[in-house]
């Protein structure tokens, strides 16, 4: 059977293709009584809106792509598990704002930023996970330069050309260390990576360092271990801690893979989590309540972190202006910190 066309409703409802479109795309002047029968002719003839003919006339393809940079360095998968709630609450509420969502894994050596930009594959992007922050706004800057919208989930650099939304990583670090310090814990180990190529967790060492400073407790370099973000990474370092006799009674890791690792090798040496040592991750993983003892965490808030990145890129794409913001976290306290 031949596909219906609006110039079959336009017949059947005796109007012209001109007000079919108008009635069926809610715009224009139509009366309700005409755009119910349009509507009542397309539905008889089993119409359905052809996408495709309507994003060619538009220019816009309602389409966003969600592009994931591998940025996990020692693990089968190479995507920060973080990045899976947001991933599906991203997909949930751009559909519900109408836009089809492209997911992809992007490698690291890919020229991912001006591929997507030539190929106009969608309207916008978001950019999930950088390995290195440096090279990656690198890759992106090419977008900015062609005019392309696009955000990026990370760091919040008031400095930086385009959008970038993330987390307030330093006033949860705060409040994470402060806590810690307010159950007695003095000596409290930092597990994580904070340099220019990862600005996330730089701030969340400054969060560290300032919640140490104002209890009037000087930062320990020996405390101090750099990390990536795997459990394994958490296991080697408390491992590190204890051959080189550090004395620790607390440990603020930048991610909750860390902590988990962290928690393993505690017990696996005797140590008692949390009597002798106290833990405290940052994400709020689904894993942090699977853990014993259950992982104190520092949430991030996925679900409002999907709505700013998709209202953000949608009011890109419309071509107004947007500002930075940051995401409140939240403390989560369970039994790994004893508090």
């Amino acid at each position: 059977m031949k596909r219906p066309t609006s110039f079959d409703i336009a017949a059947l409802a005796g109007v012209s293709q001109a007000t079919v479109s108008r009635a069926l795309s809610q715009g224009g002047v139509v009366s309700e009584a005409v755009r119910q029968r349009v509507v009542d002719a397309a539905a008889q003839l089993n119409y359905t809106v052809d996408v495709n003919a309507r994003k060619l006339r538009s220019k816009k393809i309602n389409t966003i792509a969600v592009l994931i940079s591998e940025d996990m360095d020692k693990s089968d998968s190479p995507i920060n598990p973080f990045f899976m709630p947001l991933i599906g609450s991203i997909l949930k509420y751009a559909g519900s704002k109408g836009y089809d969502v492209l997911v992809s894994l992007q490698k690291q050596s890919d020229n991912w930023g001006s591929d997507y930009g030539h190929a106009r594959r969608a309207d916008g992007i978001i950019f999930l996970g950088y390995n290195d922050y440096d090279t990656y706004t690198k890759k992106v800057a090419v977008l900015g330069e062609m005019g392309e919208p696009w955000v990026l989930w990370g760091p919040v650099i008031p400095e930086h050309p385009n959008l970038v939304i993330g987390s307030d990583n330093e006033g949860g670090a705060y409040s994470a260390v402060k806590h810690l310090i307010g159950l007695g814990r003095r000596r409290i180990a930092f597990l994580g990576e904070p340099s220019a190529s990862h600005l996330e967790y730089k701030e969340r060492f400054e969060g560290y360092v300032r919640a140490l400073t104002e209890a009037g407790i000087t930062p320990d370099p020996e405390l101090m271990i750099d990390c990536f973000i795997s459990r394994e990474d958490g296991v080697a370092a408390i491992e590190r801690l204890i051959r080189e006799g550090v004395a620790f009674d607390a440990v603020f890791a930048v991610a909750d893979l860390l902590a988990v690792g962290a928690i393993q090798q505690l017990l696996r040496a005797g140590l008692s989590v949390p009597k002798d040592v106290s833990v405290m991750g940052f994400d709020d993983l689904w894993v942090c309540t699977c853990t014993s003892p259950m992982l104190s965490t520092v949430r991030q808030d996925t679900t409002e972190a999907a709505h700013v990145l998709v209202d953000a890129l949608d009011v890109l794409i419309s071509g107004q202006p947007v500002e930075l913001k940051r995401i409140p976290t939240q403390l989560i306290i369970r039994e790994s910190c004893g508090g």
